[in-house]
């Protein structure tokens, strides 16, 4: 795995920490969320998205909500996709700020994490 960007989004005294990854497989994942879980202790959600080749060179998908409320791996798989990213993954880790966004301001957030770190990667930067 190799981290490819990574920002912070703060909505509502909400914190999103975006990161995206290029995978080798898809079991790389888990310690990739083992990592997000030290470095942010106090999140109450981390959510991923991912796609990759499988052996057999099939694109495989998968995303996890990690409970939260508006789908959010769904709507970062979709970023993966409308990007056309294969060997990706997304992950957010949220920091709850003390105020409900609802379903809808959720999946917002996740999703406009998640795009800016994608469009940070292609912008040609280092990572944050």
């Amino acid at each position: 795995m190799k981290e490819l960007s990574a920002g912070k989004l703060v909505v509502r005294r909400s914190q999103f920490f975006a990161h995206l990854y290029e995978l080798g497989d898809e079991d790389e994942i888990m310690d990739i969320i083992k990592s997000h879980r030290s470095s942010y202790k106090k999140a109450n959600h981390y959510c991923y998205a991912l796609r990759v080749s499988n052996r057999s060179g099939q694109i495989v998908e998968s995303f996890k909500d990690d409970g939260e409320v508006g789908h959010p791996g769904k709507v970062l798989l979709e970023v993966l996709k409308k990007h056309n990213l294969e060997h990706h993954a997304l992950v957010v880790s949220r920091i709850f700020g003390g105020v409900k966004l609802g379903v809808g301001g959720v999946s917002r957030a996740f999703r406009n994490a998640g795009e800016a770190v994608v469009k940070h990667h292609k912008s040609g930067k280092s990572v944050t």
